[in-house]
């Protein structure tokens, strides 16, 4: 195990990007790093490289599609109108504790909602998070706190509830790979199975918002600041002053609610995010929110919007795909059996803690379930877990490093917002706060979950 290549891989992955490398040259870095220890060359190491590239290319055009699709909802006003809401009452000497208490309370709402009711993912974030900054600046709000608030909503609901992305994880993916592996899933329940764990999520979220980051932690006022209060002050003066702007304001609002109910029922009855935002950009289209003229410099704020992201999720499918050519995933788990013989909670532990090496270096959970249920599914039924326990190892254990991995869209998205003015840094103020508070209890209460179900 000392020498397995995916273990080798991801450690360099993770010290490079912990040194400050670019998240891209680390995965790279990682990539051939792990195929020549695994003896593949550098030729058969670039090649299944590009191959995962290639793979990418779908998540490429959905990610720039979500992108279009959000910043077409920033035109119909509903993030300004909530930045405004908040920065109005600050400015009227509301309570700041209720108003943090509120705005903490929205954030998670509306992560939550991004995937399993409004599908659009991580694109809220780059888009919402950057007006109400000057709020949190006046609040002292630290920000790694709302990377926790942001990171909690994206992972905790689509790995519990089994609807929108949580259907596409529990059901489509991980339920299905269980079943072809040899197990008998017409009577587990997904949520029953996924609750302990889900709670582990819940109280390391407790514990940032009361406990890790409780204190004040000051930012420097800049010029986006302004710029952004400015451009609320404006907007309010103008509904003020204009019936007509008014009007024009709750039509918008109106549209941008059609958009929002048309691509989740097309996402929901395609089972493709695509086509979900697809047909959502064309209803602000067909209705002059986003003018015909104003189409492609929208589609392309989109794009660079959500280019960096989509790029980096890219970059993980290549280095996904030459952990899988190593062909080392299935030995790294067969060297920690043999740690622990038949020794059952040994065992889950170490499973769960390889799914954790393996999903903080591919970045997405979604990637990871079908290799880890091959595997663990003969695994567990060796060593007598119960189909319901078996679940919620795998389940776990492909939700264990998406908070805390460099690559992932869990913890790239809140970065995209939060690091607008270059004060919030991806890895001390996203990866490492996210790992600690959503790794480490997920892992204790998948290990209790696997016990007791």
């Amino acid at each position: 195990m000392a020498i397995n290549a995916v273990l080798l891989a991801v450690i360099i992955m993770l010290g490079l990007s912990l040194a400050r490398v670019h998240v891209v040259l680390s995965l790279l870095i990682g990539a051939l790093a792990g195929g020549l220890i695994a003896g593949l060359g550098i030729t058969d190491t670039l090649n299944a490289f590009q191959e995962g590239i290639r793979n990418g290319a779908q998540i490429a055009l959905s990610y720039a599609l979500l992108g279009a699709f959000a910043v077409a909802i920033a035109h119909s006003g509903l993030p300004q109108s909530l930045a405004g809401a908040v920065i109005r009452r600050i400015d009227a000497g509301g309570t700041s504790g209720m108003i943090k208490y509120m705005l903490f309370a929205g954030l998670i709402t509306m992560s939550c909602f991004s995937q399993n009711l409004i599908p659009i993912h991580i694109a809220f974030i780059p888009l919402l998070v950057p007006p109400l900054l000057l709020a949190f600046n006046r609040m002292h709000i630290d920000r790694r706190l709302i990377a926790c608030l942001l990171t909690f909503g994206l992972v905790t609901t689509y790995m519990f509830i089994p609807y929108g992305f949580g259907d596409i994880y529990l059901n489509q993916i991980m339920l299905k790979n269980v079943g072809e592996a040899g197990i008998d899933i017409a009577n587990i329940s997904v949520v029953k199975a996924m609750a302990i764990p889900a709670l582990g999520m819940l109280i390391g979220l407790l514990v940032a918002v009361f406990i890790s980051y409780r204190k004040p932690r000051v930012y420097q006022q800049i010029a986006i600041d302004q710029q952004a209060h400015d451009a609320v002050v404006e907007g309010d003066t103008l509904s003020k002053t204009a019936a007509g702007a008014q009007s024009q304001s709750k039509l918008k609002t109106l549209v941008a609610l059609a958009a929002i109910v048309t691509a989740f029922v097309v996402q929901l009855y395609t089972d493709s995010l695509l086509l979900g935002s697809m047909f959502g950009f064309g209803v602000f289209m067909a209705t002059g929110v986003v003018k015909w003229r104003d189409a492609d410099s929208v589609f392309n704020d989109g794009i660079k919007l959500m280019a960096m992201i989509g790029f980096i999720m890219i970059t993980a499918q290549g280095f996904a795909e030459v952990m899988k050519a190593t062909e080392q995933i299935q030995p790294l788990v067969d060297g920690a059996a043999s740690l622990f013989g038949g020794n059952k909670a040994m065992a889950a532990f170490i499973m769960l803690l390889i799914g954790l090496i393996v999903t903080m270096g591919i970045g997405s959970s979604f990637s990871t379930i079908p290799i880890l249920a091959a595997i663990y599914v003969p695994l567990c039924i060796s060593l007598g877990f119960s189909p319901l326990a078996t679940v919620a190892i795998i389940g776990t254990a492909g939700a264990l490093g998406d908070a805390g991995s460099p690559a992932s869209d869990s913890t790239l998205g809140p970065t995209s917002g939060l690091n607008i003015d270059g004060q919030h840094d991806h890895i001390k103020d996203s990866v490492v706060p996210t790992f600690i508070h959503y790794n480490i209890p997920l892992l204790i209460f998948g290990w209790i979950a696997a016990m007791v179900l």
